[in-house]
């Protein structure tokens, strides 16, 4: 069992997994004693002429661990781990706050969902709600307002949807105004442009 959680050196990584194995690698990591975290969401689709969910991991081809860095072996070794995320050979760790992030989006009970990737935007708040003290950008569309928050070293982000009334502006821009609406179509329009590709795995 693994007993390095307390490790000075000890982060969490995200572990890159062959196809349709981030539950598999999940369990097994959980069983050998590390500590994980596999964001799921509900999806639907239509079988046999009736709706069926099932839950998909939020980041495909990915989960997350907290282990020192220095003893990754075992973690290489797990059954369809294909690699751990970082730059050349050395694992790059994930901030503790957007692990966090994405622990509280799931825990919310709200709906939420896998999101293009943003780069630049305007930050809000969330000031009541069960997602109080969380920052993401804001996105407003169809009549549907959402957070989106961000792993960065995975260029992947999610959504969770928010009444709009919860949520402040986070500083404000260089011009001292702040525009919801302004923000909107900035980061809406970078979330179509197109998906960069993949990081490499270590």
């Amino acid at each position: 069992m693994y007993d390095g959680q307390n490790s000075p050196a000890a982060a969490w990584f995200a572990v890159q997994t062959k196809p349709k194995h981030e539950k598999s690698v999940s369990r097994f990591l959980e069983g050998k004693g590390y500590e994980q975290l596999l964001p799921l969401y509900q999806s639907w689709h239509r079988s046999s002429g009736r709706l069926q969910g099932v839950l998909l991991p939020l980041f495909k081809g990915y989960t997350f661990c907290h282990f020192d860095p220095l003893h990754r072996l075992p973690i290489l070794m797990t059954p369809g781990v294909s690699g751990i995320i970082g730059r050349g050979r050395a694992p790059e760790p994930i901030p503790t706050e957007e692990i966090t992030r994405i622990r509280e989006s799931c825990a919310s009970g709200l709906q939420i969902m896998p999101w293009p990737y943003l780069e630049r935007g305007d930050l809000v708040r969330v000031e009541c709600g069960p997602l109080q003290g969380v920052e993401g950008f804001f996105v407003h569309e169809k009549n549907t307002s959402r957070l989106v928050v961000s792993v960065q070293i995975l260029r992947r982000s999610v959504a969770v949807e928010v009444d709009r009334n919860w949520v402040r502006p986070v500083g404000t821009r260089s011009d001292g105004t702040f525009m919801i609406a302004g923000a909107t179509r900035a980061i809406y329009a970078a979330g179509q442009a197109a998906a960069l590709p993949a990081p490499a795995a270590a």
